[in-house]
């Protein structure tokens, strides 16, 4: 009998790790024909428009994998009332994803209806991207290998991992879901 527990909390684990996306393999980059800069690559915003990051250039970023049914989902609060404190030098840049265990599992309308009327979210939010794996969105693609950004090769490990991207474009700082939105880490980095 024991050993049928310790096969059932060995799957259980091993479940766990396949949802998070623990043993996805990244397709392959294109290094020669990948964007040049940050401020090169495309995202679409949640209502569908098509933006390239260029449009934030002066400012730092506040890059964050969000999810709407996760123990973080109520970082939204931290994240907008950072984003409202500093918008002159610092945009907060909201990209849900379902890759943690389906976390987020609404719709693009979902989302933004969630976002707006749960916490007043203000800074920008763009469509439902996968961060980790195959399919991973260029900009995490670019988040997350060191030939692209000059240091960093960790990926999203969970919702609302935060990237710290400076208003010349480096990658500064990567922060785990843990460190709150309003930490003195982050606004030390605006300063």
């Amino acid at each position: 009998m024991k050993f049928i527990y310790i096969l059932f909390a060995v799957l259980v684990v091993l479940s766990v790790f396949y949802a998070s996306g623990f043993w996805s393999s990244r397709d392959e980059i294109d290094y020669e024909n990948f964007p040049k800069s940050i401020y090169d690559i495309p995202v679409t915003s949640i209502d569908g428009e098509k933006i390239i990051l260029e449009k934030y250039k002066g400012k730092n970023m506040l890059i964050v994998n969000v999810a709407s049914r996760c123990g973080y989902t109520k970082q939204y609060k931290g994240l907008q009332s950072l984003y409202e404190k500093h918008k002159d030098s610092l945009i907060v840049l909201g990209f849900p994803s379902n890759d943690f265990l389906r976390q987020e599992p609404g719709s693009n309308e979902e989302i933004k209806l969630f976002c707006e009327s749960n916490y007043r979210i203000e800074f920008p939010l763009f469509e439902k991207i996968i961060v980790k794996g195959k399919g991973q969105h260029p900009l995490y693609q670019w988040l997350s290998d060191k030939k692209l950004n000059g240091w960093n090769d960790k990926s999203p490990s969970w919702n609302f991992n935060k990237y710290f991207v400076s208003r010349d474009g480096k990658l500064v700082q990567l922060f785990d879901a843990g460190t709150k939105p309003m930490s003195d880490k982050i606004e030390q980095l605006i300063k």
